[in-house]
């Protein structure tokens, strides 16, 4: 499937949870990405494994912990912590995942990306949600047609 089908699949999501939401939330990604999903009307879960509250929202240890399976998972832990963030999507039956990438490593990692494809799930490996949720701003319009027009975004 591609790059593109991916995320507008992922997007369809109504229960989407964030790894890697910062306790130093200024301009941190995950808190950005977490933001721009609640104020699109998603139901946001934040993960942190050391925090029970960032920004005045609840934060919960890990995706075993949430009330609730989420539909898909926004990855945005260091790229050493996002195989773990993987297994534990594999354990709960979650298949679709979004490594935050932009023009660097970012959260990806290819064993990560291996586990996902050796478990059957979705994973979009390029990208970001700030390019895609709307409203969009510019400079996320930017990165998206650099990305398209480098052939990362099909």
């Amino acid at each position: 499937m591609k790059t593109t089908q991916l995320i507008e699949e992922f997007l369809k999501q109504k229960n989407i949870a964030v790894a890697g939401i910062s306790r130093k939330p200024q301009d941190a990604i995950g808190n950005l990405v977490y933001k721009k999903f609640m104020n699109a009307g998603y139901n946001v879960f934040a993960i942190n494994p050391y925090a029970d509250e960032i920004e005045g929202e609840k934060c919960y240890r890990s995706l075993k912990s949430l009330p609730t399976k989420p539909d898909a998972v926004f990855i945005s832990t260091n790229s050493g912590q996002s195989l773990n963030v993987v297994k534990e999507c594999a354990e709960l039956g979650v298949n679709k995942v979004w490594f935050h990438r932009s023009f660097g490593q970012g959260s990806y990692d290819s064993q990560a990306e291996k586990l996902c494809k050796e478990m059957g799930i979705d994973a979009i490996i390029y990208g970001c949600p700030m390019m895609f949720v709307k409203p969009v701003d510019f400079g996320h319009k930017c990165i998206k047609f650099f990305m398209k027009i480098g052939g990362k975004l099909k």
